[in-house]
């Protein structure tokens, strides 16, 4: 698989961006692990290689996926697509449909809205991945500069839950920005389509996934993360992927993690 990345110009508050290229004879699986954003996949190539589940019905086409575990098929000879990861704070301001994303897969357009296909188009017709970054750079940052961003608050509550890894406790947050617990949750969920406690345990976990990549062991992983003990580190991830420690520790994904998102904060 070949993976490009943006330069600095093309680089976004809150967004990451990474490009895919895969040539195979057959198709190839790749089960996405959970991480504290929310995923568009662009399919931009030009036979439509990529397949997505979606409530159970196999899809071909671009996608959004929410803040919980998805599958991404790759069919045919070839496939490219352009992956973007935005924070929940981004997604809510510039995708057309409500910010509740966790846990669904849906078709781009249900939350890009009409401009899609344009958008699909000028993706395809560009000649190089700079190309691309730079023209989903410009769109983002016409649909930042020109819709009603969430509340500041919200927004410095999410910034605390990723940079503490998911280890601060929500009372803290809210008498920060002087609300009261209730009003936080209240306001996270509608404006981010996420809970307080939610976005901390997926903060948490995404830290643990990429320690256990990086061949930590789960006793480790576990102190170095904030659960309790190693069968609390096993209950989250099980709770989270379905899976075990061991699985996530060589889950592909993570695999190219640090290659295709070498700015992604590693929370």
């Amino acid at each position: 698989m070949d993976v490009a990345v943006p330069g600095p110009s093309a680089r976004l508050p809150g967004v990451s961006m990474a490009g895919f290229r895969q040539r195979v004879s057959t198709p190839v699986e790749i089960t996405m692990i959970p991480h504290p954003s929310v995923t568009i996949i662009v399919d931009v190539s030009e036979t439509g290689d990529i397949v997505h589940d979606t409530d159970g019905r196999r899809r071909r086409g671009s996608f959004a996926a929410g803040l919980l575990p998805g599958r991404l098929d790759t069919g045919g000879s070839s496939g490219e697509c352009l992956q973007l990861r935005l924070s929940p704070v981004v997604a809510a301001t510039v995708l057309d449909s409500s910010p509740d994303l966790t846990g669904t897969v849906a078709p781009l357009r249900d939350v890009w809205g009409p401009d899609t296909e344009q958008l699909e188009e000028r993706l395809r017709a560009a000649t190089s991945w700079n190309d691309r970054f730079a023209i989903a750079a410009d769109l983002l940052r016409h649909r930042l500069d020109t819709r009603p961003p969430v509340d500041p608050e919200v927004a410095h509550i999410w910034r605390r839950t990723v940079t503490s890894r998911g280890r601060l406790r929500v009372d803290r947050m809210a008498a920060e920005v002087g609300w009261s617990r209730k009003r936080l949750w209240s306001r996270s969920r509608s404006q981010l389509g996420i809970t307080p406690k939610r976005a901390a345990q997926l903060a948490r976990f995404d830290h643990a996934a990429h320690l256990l990549a990086a061949g930590h062991s789960p006793a480790t992983v576990a102190a170095r993360s904030g659960y309790v003990d190693q069968p609390h580190l096993h209950r989250e991830v099980k709770a989270v992927t379905g899976s075990t420690p061991t699985a996530v520790s060589s889950a592909p994904w993570l695999a190219i993690d640090d290659v295709a998102w070498p700015t992604y904060p590693r929370t």
